[in-house]
């Protein structure tokens, strides 16, 4: 392990997760459990030179083999890469699985039968293993999920963005929030079968389904029409039950502040502040629901107001007599205020990324390393965990079971 090991303190440090998942929901699980202190062995095709996101880089970007992208979910993990078409490789995959505790699976269902990484398979080499797997549908679908395909699907695009005009088009989320979503789902089913498992003793085998994930997030949205009869129509930022919730409102400096209004006692105290007492006994928005259907009046008229303060002014005022309000921020602004324990960084201090894990405190966390290089774990694993010979790893080798990072061949 190139004296680099993970999983040296946090509450699972005795666990050990094999990753048989690419991009970014499966992977994004197994950094949580790296970051609660797992071993995390991640399995890489060397048919394809290893997870594909390795090669998605932005302009710029000039490490080898890791792309920002790839920095998103996988630290503090080992890779090892393994040909699993070959008996051999699966053979190899089947070792592993006899040392860990979970595996991840994002396979379609006839792939997972032709590898035999299916639980029946999997529960023969050990009987209480965990199996979590992430699928695009149901558990017997075989089209695979994509991302934006599934925010379409589901409903996102059609909400997201600007109201409707003449040249409106529906709008994909900017960050791949389904992955995001089934990975949290996914999560809390395996901790769900650690538990079942710590009091039975018995393994088990969890799926989520990113439309399944997708739909279940939907929340007040899905809601509006499966109670009220309302088709949700895109709103930009405004909020479709309540306002000015959402609202995006221009300073005189310049900048851009949200308001967060929800209560008539925030809305009055907005009116106060802002020198427009008699907006907040103007019965068009003397409560939630007419501020809701006057939405567009009540914008103009707060607009006026807000275009006359400094953003930093006006955020102040608000937080001292409790007015939710908060500012536009870039993504550098956003980490000039992000607490230390979110931000992974490198001992090196070079590459950073942000833990899956947003909890307080932090002591159930553990230190981690960079995200691996590509199949920089190979040859360790391999005599260490698997007891392999230097002849038996360099037929191997030889033959393409494997593939493994040249710094590490003697």
């Amino acid at each position: 392990m190139n004296g680099n090991e993970p999983w040296t303190s946090g509450l699972c440090s005795d666990l050990v997760v094999l990753e048989l998942a690419s991009v970014l929901a499966g992977p994004s699980v197994g950094q949580f459990f790296a970051e609660l202190g797992a071993r995390v062995i991640k399995v890489e095709n060397p048919l394809t030179g290893g997870d594909v996101t390795r090669t998605w880089k932005m302009p710029g970007e000039s490490d080898p083999d890791r792309s920002s992208y790839f920095f998103a979910c996988n630290w503090g993990k080992e890779s090892i890469a393994i040909d699993l078409k070959t008996s051999q490789g699966r053979d190899l995959m089947h070792r592993l699985v006899g040392i860990s505790d979970i595996v991840l699976s994002n396979y379609l269902p006839s792939a997972t039968q032709k590898l035999s990484a299916d639980y029946e398979s999997l529960k023969l080499i050990k009987e209480d293993i965990i199996l979590g797997s992430i699928v695009g549908y149901s558990p017997d679908s075989n089209r695979p999920g994509y991302d934006a395909i599934i925010q379409a699907e589901a409903g996102y695009y059609y909400i997201n963005g600007e109201p409707k005009n003449p040249g409106w088009k529906p709008t994909k989320m900017p960050v791949p929030l389904m992955d995001i979503l089934a990975g949290h789902q996914l999560k809390q089913a395996l901790l769900m079968a650690l538990l079942r498992k710590n009091m039975s003793g018995e393994g088990s085998h969890v799926t989520v389904s990113l439309f399944d994930a997708a739909v279940s997030a939907l929340t007040n949205q899905s809601t509006c029409w499966l109670v009220a009869g309302h088709i949700p129509e895109p709103l930009g930022s405004e909020h479709p039950n309540i306002a000015p919730y959402g609202s995006v409102y221009d300073t005189l400096d310049g900048h851009s502040i949200v308001l967060g209004v929800g209560t008539d006692r925030q809305f009055h105290a907005l009116c106060e502040l802002l020198g427009i007492e008699h907006l907040s006994h103007d019965q068009r928005f003397e409560t939630n629901q007419n501020r809701v259907a006057n939405r567009q009046d009540l914008r103009t008229i707060l607009q006026s107001s807000i275009k006359e303060w400094n953003r930093a002014q006006l955020l102040k005022q608000c937080h001292s007599v409790k007015i939710p309000a908060g500012a536009v921020r870039k993504m550098n602004e956003v980490f000039e205020i992000t607490p230390d324990h979110l931000t992974l960084k490198s001992p090196d201090g070079v590459a950073r990324g942000v833990r899956e894990s947003a909890i307080w405190p932090e002591n159930d966390l553990a230190d981690m390393t960079r995200p691996p290089a590509y199949a920089s774990s190979t040859m360790d694993i391999l005599s260490s965990d698997l007891e392999l010979n230097a002849d038996e790893i360099n037929d191997l080798l030889e033959n393409s079971v494997v593939a493994a990072d040249s710094r590490t061949i003697a």
